[in-house]
């Protein structure tokens, strides 16, 4: 009995990972790639979708127009700036 409670608990395990893994980001196929205006979203603008992020993510419910997220970005710095920008908002910094 003690085995298969042990065997059971590995089983949860490995399904609590493999679940897990499904969430993991992929590549951006659009980084440093222009959007249909040609531009590319840089540390600012990040900044700023970060700062706007709360409201961007309730609109983007139930507007299809709105995206919570430029995929059109530079990376690294855009990555940086959004997540300064949400930890403004969410006092991220204050202990």
């Amino acid at each position: 009995m003690k085995k298969l409670v042990k065997f059971g608990k590995y089983i949860l395990l490995l399904m609590a990972l493999l679940m897990f893994t499904a969430c993991f980001a992929g590549p951006n196929e659009f980084e440093n790639v222009g959007s249909e205006e040609g531009k590319i979203a840089g540390f600012w603008s990040g900044f700023l979708h970060g700062i706007i992020s709360p409201i961007t993510f309730i609109v983007s419910l139930f507007n299809d127009q709105v995206h919570f997220y430029e995929v059109h970005n530079n990376g690294g710095w855009y990555n940086f700036g959004f997540i300064l920008g949400v930890g403004m908002i969410f006092r991220g910094s204050k202990g």
